[in-house]
């Protein structure tokens, strides 16, 4: 792997190509990402760098009733943190994350990566956690059909019989049941980089991306290759 940066979603919107085209793109706000360390076969075992990604905050005061100063690190760092943080020379972030680049050794702690690490027409894969819909049923959560709705029906929307009778008298495992959708972690393939804005930090990426707007992206070269 030769490119990876983070990103937070925008949202979606449309572009036109110059052929008059219409594409769907999902808007990222891409970096810029610092370097907080390089990792060496030699102290850590193996080739890594490690990335932070927006400022966190250090220290939130506050007084409750009684006047007494009380400290929270709401999204921030430990001194444990920001000494590494000091250490690297850059400021306390929000997100770390670790790319294992092919190339690490040309990389220095304080270093950034920017959107135009990325070039238009690059094929990328997009990790993130998906949307929490809560406790949903098999209609919705599984995509299974409803039962008759005409008089004298059981079930409507139960999901039916759960396994077989005498034998093997139990369950299958992996059955599909009602249960909590979404929040899971989803990678999506073989995106397209449709356009860069390295001043502002934006990519733009054809189709959707997992995840709600804010939530943390991890934009990496694909490793699935198109025949």
């Amino acid at each position: 792997m030769k490119k990876a940066i983070l990103a937070t979603k925008i949202g979606m919107t449309q572009i036109f190509k110059e052929d008059g085209t219409l594409v769907p793109v999902t808007v990222l706000e891409a970096g810029p990402c610092v370097v907080t360390q390089v990792k060496t076969i030699e102290n850590d075992g193996y080739e890594a760098i490690q990335v932070g990604f927006k400022d966190a905050k250090e220290k939130i005061i506050t007084k409750d009733k009684g006047g007494k100063v009380q400290i929270a690190h709401r999204h921030g760092v430990n001194k444990a943190e920001a000494g590494h943080f000091k250490k690297a020379g850059t400021t306390g972030k929000k997100f770390v994350r670790e790319f294992r680049f092919e190339n690490c050794a040309d990389y220095q702690p304080a270093q950034e990566i920017k959107a135009d690490i990325f070039e238009v027409g690059d094929k990328v894969d997009a990790t993130a956690i998906s949307k929490g819909k809560g406790f949903q049923g098999t209609i919705k959560r599984l995509g299974q059909h409803r039962g008759p709705m005409k008089h004298g029906s059981k079930f409507h929307r139960h999901q039916g019989s759960n396994g077989a009778c005498s034998s093997p008298s139990r369950v299958f495992k992996g059955k599909g049941m009602p249960g909590h959708m979404g929040s899971k972690k989803v990678t999506v393939q073989n995106l397209e980089v449709v356009r860069v804005d390295a001043e502002k930090n934006l990519l733009l990426i054809k189709g959707a991306i997992p995840g709600s707007k804010k939530a943390l992206i991890t934009i990496k070269e694909t490793t699935r290759v198109s025949k």
